[in-house]
């Protein structure tokens, strides 16, 4: 059964732009190099509720795949160049673990 990983960032206020913008120059070309969007479904901002947020979707097969690439990732020297720059425009993180219903559609 695959696992899904939700992680929330909450940007400070007024740095969403920045935060779109390295992310476009550095920080997905960096996971696109390594490899690691292999597991990402999708990025989304908030508009409606939780306003100055950026929001990744993954999907792994188990938790020993999630582990090993965020193990690899955070091992990753151009992805931790981008990491170091966009921490100060962070606030808070949350990560949510989900599985997927045995209902309904699935991804």
């Amino acid at each position: 059964m695959s696992i899904f990983e939700l992680r929330t960032y909450d940007v400070v206020v007024g740095k969403m732009g920045e935060v779109g913008r390295l992310y476009e120059s550095e920080g997905y070309p960096a996971l696109q190099a390594g490899g690691f969007d292999k597991h990402l479904v999708g990025y989304f901002t908030g508009d409606i509720g939780g306003m100055n947020q950026l929001i990744h979707l993954w999907k792994f097969a188990d938790d020993n795949e999630r582990r090993a690439h965020w193990n690899r990732l955070f091992s990753d020297d151009a992805f931790m160049a981008f990491a170091a720059k966009l921490r100060p425009m962070l606030r808070a993180q949350n990560n949510k673990l989900m599985l997927s219903a045995p209902w309904g559609p699935g991804l």
